[in-house]
C-alpha cells in the first residue's frame, strides 16, 4: 500500500462524504490501482448497494489519486480535475455493503490538461464496471 485511508484525503480534492476511494495500492507512469470498502453511510448507497453513480465516481478518484500523488512527489499543490466526458460506461454487477472493491486506471492519452483514462471496478476478481474517461486536469493559479 502506497497511501492508506487516514491519508488518502491530502491525494484528492474531495471531502467526506464525498470520498469513494479508501488506500492507493499502486502507481507508476500507466497504472494506478485504489481499494474501497463499501460502507452503509456512503451517500450512493441505495437498498444495501453501491449505485453505478458511486462506480464512475470510485474510477474518477482513482485517476484523481493518481494526479495528486505525482503532485505531492513532486512538491506541488493538489490540482483539481473534471470529468469531461464517459464513454462506453458499463456496469455489470453492483457491489454490496462491505465489498471491498479495487479499482484500477490505466492512462491511454494524456495532452496538455487532458487525461484519457481506462477504468474498472472489480470485486472478488469480478468486473463490476468499465469505462473511458476524459479528464481536464486544472492548473492552480500561482
Amino acid at each position: 500500500m502506497i497511501v492508506a485511508k487516514d491519508q488518502i484525503q491530502s491525494l484528492i480534492p474531495q471531502r467526506p462524504p464525498f470520498v469513494m476511494i479508501d488506500e492507493l495500492i499502486y502507481t507508476d507512469e500507466k497504472v494506478t490501482r485504489t481499494r474501497l470498502q463499501v460502507s452503509g453511510d456512503n451517500i450512493f448507497v441505495e437498498n444495501g448497494l453501491l449505485r453505478e453513480a458511486g462506480l464512475l465516481e470510485n474510477i474518477a478518484q482513482t485517476a484523481a489519486a493518481r494526479s495528486g500523488y505525482s503532485s505531492s512527489n513532486q512538491g506541488e499543490p493538489v490540482k483539481v480535475g473534471y470529468i469531461g466526458a464517459v464513454k462506453n460506461f458499463e456496469v455489470f454487477d453492483l457491489p454490496k455493503i462491505a465489498d471491498v472493491l479495487e479499482t484500477a486506471i490505466s492512462i491511454s492519452n494524456q495532452v496538455f490538461g487532458i487525461t484519457v483514462i481506462n477504468g474498472s471496478v472489480t470485486c472478488k476478481n469480478k468486473l463490476l464496471a468499465q469505462c473511458e474517461m476524459k479528464i481536464f486536469i486544472i492548473n492552480p493559479k500561482k
